[in-house]
């Protein structure tokens, strides 16, 4: 990789995201940062001049699924667990490799374009596994240039056994049909992932893969306990959705006799660079747990308000020591995968939890969660969200001549609070600049859009009939979700909800 020299730009620094109002030279080399000192004193290098920017660590995002972009804006005010029976619907919209490649693109585009650089992208692999359509996510990553690690939400239970009082609420007929539809075996899985992890290790390469199991109650036991040690073998992160919702309570219960964190914890199953997606209704138990084990637990604010899922218990976890990430979940559900709107949700909502101001989770600590906790959630330890000597170099430049920054008096709160995405004009992933002087440079993005909006045209009708599909099994899973509301859950659980 060529060295260059970010002249010009002030910056948030060090773990500590200390802003440096003065002019800097950042030097980048090997995908590294080499060197920071005062504007125009490095020299031996290109110059990409930066003036009237603010230089941060690209945000990264530690959950979304490519599988939901053409479903962005498709629904709302739905609970999780109905909801997401129209996402992976009864009847499937099949997708030709190359529309599966702009549809990734649609979350690379607006991951660079709103200050992120790492995403993981947790795809669902459907009724089978097509390597063909795989490649094709692999390659819109690699052209764009964003930093992305791929997973593919793996499972070994049909998703309708992965409720309780299935049996009662569930008509015979309909339980057999879902619990028939064809999907891929767990070894077939578990090979993806080893075969994918020998050529896009994500230590080794900008786009890698990672292990995904989709959730505690949607695998056996023996093969979650495959997962970790497939994870261990290859040194891999994993990541898992994990109690994001009160039914999802009532569902350990009654699946394991104990909440999920507590089972996972009892099978060896929590370890560093383990991200338990959501994690939303926790007890002291399971929070301690995830402080002992070195898991991170992934706040996902903005998609846990629009499904009504309910308020992590932030500042508890980061009191017990637990590394706290971030992410914007799928666009189906979000409608945005927008880190920045992540940033100010997180912030924001953690405000409704006490009446203690203390204790509310401030701009500061939110940034880094986005940043340098992100990174020591993947596996990256301290190399990944942070501008200093020896850091990867991912690098996110906001205009400060823009209204969001008018007039500067705290960079980290109006950037927390207030930039969306507007005055992001510069972005460098891995040391190569992926966005100057706002244009992206690895596609053309006009092309691409006009080229999505086309393929779409041809698809929404497929859609719609595939959502209405499902009808029978939002029947039945309402009838599942009204009594789960019945049932308590432990009486030491934080509450998640207003009422």
């Amino acid at each position: 990789m060529n060295a260059m020299i970010l002249r010009g730009a002030s910056a948030l620094l060090g773990d500590a995201l200390q802003f440096e109002p003065a002019p800097l030279d950042v030097r980048v080399d090997g995908g590294r940062i080499a060197a920071i000192a005062p504007a125009g004193t490095l020299q031996g290098a290109p110059v990409i001049d930066l003036p009237k920017q603010l230089l941060v660590p690209g945000l990264v995002n530690g959950h979304q699924h490519s599988h939901e972009h053409f479903q962005r804006g498709r629904t709302e005010n739905l609970p999780l667990e109905l909801w997401m029976h129209l996402v992976r619907t009864r009847i499937p919209v099949p997708l030709t490799p190359r529309q599966v490649y702009l549809r990734t693109l649609i979350g690379g585009i607006e991951a660079l374009r709103t200050g992120c650089t790492t995403l993981v992208d947790d795809m669902a692999l459907g009724g089978a596994i097509d390597a063909e359509r795989i490649a094709a996510a692999l390659q819109a990553y690699d052209d764009i240039g964003v930093r992305a690690l791929m997973g593919f939400a793996m499972m070994d239970k049909p998703i309708i056994d992965n409720f309780p009082f299935v049996a009662e609420l569930v008509p015979p007929a309909l339980a057999a049909e879902l619990r028939a539809a064809p999907r891929p075996t767990g070894d077939d899985q578990l090979a993806l992932v080893r075969r994918l992890a020998a050529s896009r290790h994500p230590q080794q390469q900008r786009v890698g893969v990672l292990v995904s199991v989709s959730a505690p109650q949607r695998a056996t036991r023996g093969f979650l306990q495959q997962v970790r040690a497939l994870a261990d073998e290859l040194a891999l992160p994993v990541i898992s959705h994990v109690q994001e919702t009160r039914l999802q309570v009532v569902t350990g219960q009654l699946f394991f006799g104990k909440p999920m964190v507590e089972y996972l914890d009892e099978i060896g199953f929590l370890k560093p660079a383990t991200s338990l997606i959501h994690a939303v209704w926790l007890n002291p138990r399971e929070i301690a747990a995830l402080a002992r084990s070195g898991a991170t637990a992934q706040h996902n604010p903005w998609s846990n308000l629009l499904l009504g899922s309910g308020v992590q218990p932030v500042r508890e976890l980061l009191d017990a020591g637990v590394n706290v990430s971030l992410g914007s979940d799928g666009s189906c559900s979000t409608v945005t995968t927008n880190m920045l709107n992540v940033l100010g949700s997180a912030a924001g909502v953690a405000k409704l939890r006490g009446d203690d101001p203390g204790r509310w989770l401030s701009a500061r600590e939110t940034l880094q969660a986005g940043t340098l906790a992100g990174g020591r959630a993947l596996g990256f330890g301290e190399q990944l969200g942070s501008l200093r000597v020896g850091a990867i170099a991912d690098i996110v430049g906001y205009r400060l001549d823009s209204v969001t920054f008018s007039p500067l008096t705290d960079p980290v709160r109006q950037l927390v609070y207030a930039e969306r995405g507007a005055g992001v004009s510069f972005a460098m992933v891995d040391g190569r600049p992926v966005l100057q002087q706002g244009r992206l440079t690895g596609i053309d993005e006009a092309a691409i859009l006009a080229e999505i909006a086309d393929e779409y045209r041809g698809l929404a009708d497929r859609y719609t009939e595939a959502e209405a599909s499902v009808a029978p099994i939002l029947a039945a899973v309402e009838q599942i979700y009204r009594r789960s509301l019945a049932t308590p859950v432990p009486a030491d659980t934080y509450p998640a909800r207003l009422g």
